[in-house]
């Protein structure tokens, strides 16, 4: 492909990352990840505006070039930060935290911009640092899921897109700027979304299992898994160490490890379901709605285990 050809088509990959963080928005509504997937169609919406500027002949000065990309690169990291703070009730104003570390990794290209005009914005090593450590941080909260290979090609695609800003990168990749490369990097980027989206889709529209479980492990299993496929492993492991705190202290037979309920003892004695139901859902309303719970087959019943007695 030629350059203008490499650029279009890095573009749409873009587009695409776009519309489908759009739609994973509506796939996780409910939750307080929606705002992450705000943050990254801005940020995927920056970027194709970026690519289609220069395949349209714009932005052929280099200094100017490499100040847009800083703004879609601080716009591309705010996701991981705002899943990092993805509780309620505090995760509504946690978005202004997100908003205010966008603007000041940025502020190198503004100054660039209106203080020095035609030179490249100066990058601090701290700066650069931190964006290696929140690319890295958003690939390590997820690897364990089933979105680790969607993970890994997004945050391929990001270290290529911030090869230029990124420490310890040859200079020699560092200031490559070949559109083919670009492109490659926007295709990883627009197939991990691609392939997130429709795992997600296809966890939340799988039908229940007809019948009553045994236990209710279950019951927790589903939803548990859909929120750490949601949030990551930084909020999940929380809430596995809250719950197993709480279930010690009360001596329930149960664990919560990263992959679901553990359930010993003996499974008919309904006392203690029914408070580690109650227990398990204040944990998950600290990041979910009602409605949210119900669509991912968390019971009706607010104490959790009548639909258990009553099948018994």
């Amino acid at each position: 492909m030629d350059d203008s050809t490499s650029l279009c088509f890095g573009c749409g990959c873009a587009l695409i990352v776009a519309v489908v963080t759009a739609v994973g928005g509506w796939l996780v509504r409910g939750s307080t990840a929606v705002p992450a997937a705000v943050w990254a169609v801005a940020a995927a919406g920056s970027l194709a505006a970026e690519l289609a500027v220069r395949a349209a002949g714009g932005l052929a000065d280099p200094a100017a070039g490499a100040a847009v990309r800083l703004i879609s690169l601080a716009l591309a990291v705010c996701p991981v930060m705002s899943l990092l703070g993805a509780k309620r009730p505090q995760h509504g104003v946690w978005q202004f935290i997100v908003a205010s570390l966008g603007v000041v990794l940025v502020l190198p290209a503004l100054s660039a911009t209106l203080v020095r005009p035609g030179t490249p914005p100066d990058v601090h090593m701290l700066e650069r640092g931190f964006l290696l450590v929140l690319i890295i941080v958003g690939w390590m909260n997820f690897i364990g899921t089933r979105h680790a290979v969607s993970a890994t090609l997004i945050t391929a695609g990001l270290a290529v897109l911030a090869r230029a800003v990124l420490p310890l990168v040859p200079t020699r990749l560092a200031e490559a700027r070949a559109p083919q490369l670009e492109a490659a990097a926007c295709g990883a980027l627009a197939i991990g979304a691609v392939v997130a989206a429709v795992q997600s889709a296809r966890a939340a529209w799988r039908p229940l299992r007809p019948g009553l479980p045994p236990s209710i492990a279950p019951l927790i299993d589903r939803p548990y898994a859909a929120l750490r496929e949601t949030l990551g492993a930084a909020w999940t492991l929380r809430i596995a160490e809250r719950f197993n705190t709480v279930a010690t202290e009360r001596g329930w037979p149960c664990r919560l490890s990263f992959h679901g309920l553990e359930v010993g003892g003996d499974s008919d004695d309904l006392d203690w379901q029914r408070d580690a139901m109650r227990a398990l859902r204040a944990l998950f309303r600290r990041f979910v709605t009602t409605e949210w719970l119900a669509r991912h087959g968390w019971p009706d019943d607010a104490g959790g285990v009548a639909p258990l007695m009553e099948g018994r």
